[in-house]
């Protein structure tokens, strides 16, 4: 079976900061995650803390090149799966890799923003999503976690992997180095003082845990999850 892709119109006034920070370094992205950012040891806990079932709908916000959906469809084939990304760049790449990998995973291009108008009625059990939110100026941090939760059903779960607070001097002057020289000071720097959990109780998520926090060569990746009371 191979991936499917759904294309969706995009909304003219938004914009998106690319994987790699530019365009040009999509290709790199990959490699540079993996470099960057212990990528096995985070993504391994943050399926784990994900638990995929095979009744789930879980839907990868973000997704990329696809990497995590693989690893979550790996674990669990039965499971139905959902990438929404608003790079038509990474989602080729996501296809290729899904084809490989013998996964059937529909595909949206979309803004996070866009996640309960992009599921059009369904209600999925889990979302995820990894290293997006520390990209996204903060009224559309704010705008996907709302959306997220208005599609998410009661009792589903929000799991998100990204640059949380950067609690040492070290993994604050790494993350500046690295992560602020890619993709800019005003949309990161909300992450860094760990704004994320806050941010996920005001969308509605009463309950908000940081799970595990790893540190990188690129600063430290905080793992939460969040449930949907009602």
């Amino acid at each position: 079976m191979v991936a499917k892709s759904t294309r969706t119109i995009m909304p003219s006034d938004l914009t998106y900061t690319p994987a790699a920070g530019h365009h040009w370094l999509t290709p790199l992205y990959d490699f540079g995650v993996a470099v960057l950012t212990r990528e096995d040891r985070w993504r391994t806990a943050l399926v784990e803390q994900l638990r995929p079932r095979p009744h789930d709908v879980i839907v990868d916000i973000g997704c990329g090149t696809g990497s995590l959906l693989v690893r979550v469809g790996k674990a669990t084939p039965s499971t139905q799966l959902i990438g929404i990304d608003p790079d038509p760049a990474v989602l080729a790449r996501a296809q290729t890799r899904f084809s490989a990998a013998g996964l059937s995973i529909e595909l949206h291009i979309g803004f996070a923003r866009q996640a309960a108008e992009l599921l059009d009625g369904r209600r999925p059990t889990k979302i995820v999503s990894s290293l997006v939110f520390h990209q996204l100026p903060m009224e559309e941090k704010e705008a996907a976690l709302a959306s997220i939760h208005a599609a998410l059903r009661a009792g589903g779960e929000l799991h998100i992997a990204d640059y949380g607070l950067q609690r040492s001097r070290l993994m604050r002057v790494l993350f500046r180095s690295v992560v602020q020289n890619l993709d800019g000071r005003l949309n990161t720097e909300p992450n860094a003082r760990g704004v994320l959990p806050k941010l996920m109780q005001g969308a509605g998520f009463p309950s908000v845990e940081e799970t595990v926090v790893i540190p990188t060569p690129s600063g430290s990746i905080s793992l939460y999850r969040g449930i949907r009371s009602s």
